[in-house]
């Protein structure tokens, strides 16, 4: 699988987990951080790393180029995943189940941060087993890669969309495609207005300190000259 260019997406970081670790040598124990970071663009794309240092701030940053050089793409339907799947990693069992629009994200915090990272706004999510947050994000990606669209499955056995998964269900394929695209342009479009509007308010407000402070002189010196 050709690796994905973090570059050329606008990713977001979460740090799920950030753990003190030591390591036992001959003079003693040596202590340092450990961090599991999840990366995704919201858009069908995550990853996942670890990052270990002996500075909270740097394992985080490890732990995010890690994660920028294992993302994958995931195949969704809409806002939710295309059908119902269950894997584990370990002795922790993770599934990931479609549902309707409106739903939300039923999840627990490490799946959550996967989810949300990867796009998902609609989905029904259990954890089995144990909750090892490392075992369980593994076991979320390893889902996740899983999961094909209806168009691929389609094309390798030979048949159209209709065909797998029924003309009703096809047309709400359609419609939850359509409404996943709006609500991303709506989203992208919102975060730019907010990068604009920032810089304006920044100018604004100083402007508005300097002319406030130049009147509370002047209100100042009038106020000394009445009084003498």
């Amino acid at each position: 699988m050709a690796r994905i260019d973090a570059s050329k997406l606008n990713l977001e970081e979460t740090v799920v987990q950030v753990t003190r670790v030591s390591k036992v040598v001959k003079g003693g124990r040596r202590f340092s951080i450990r961090a599991l970071v999840v990366v995704g663009d919201h858009n069908g794309h995550v990853g996942f790393g670890f990052g270990k240092a002996s500075e909270y701030s740097e394992a985080i940053r490890k732990g995010g180029e890690e994660a920028k050089k294992r993302l994958i793409e995931v195949s969704l339907d809409g806002t939710t995943v295309p059908f119902k799947v269950n894997t584990r990693f370990g002795a922790s069992e993770v599934m990931l189940k479609p549902a309707a629009p409106g739903t939300g994200v039923i999840a627990g915090g490490a799946v959550r941060a996967v989810v949300e990272s990867v796009g998902i706004r609609d989905i029904l999510t259990k954890t089995l087993g144990s909750t090892n947050k490392a075992n369980t994000v593994q076991a979320c990606m390893k889902a996740l890669q899983e999961l094909r669209a209806p168009e691929t499955e389609a094309a390798l056995r030979g048949k159209s969309i209709s065909d797998m998964i029924g003309k009703r269900r096809a047309a709400k394929l359609v419609e939850a495609r359509a409404t996943a695209a709006e609500q991303q342009l709506a989203a992208q479009t919102a975060q730019e207005e907010s990068r604009d509007r920032a810089p304006a308010n920044r100018r604004g407000s100083g402007d508005r300190d300097r002319r406030g402070g130049g009147g509370g002189e002047r209100r100042d010196r009038r106020g000394g000259e009445g009084r003498r």
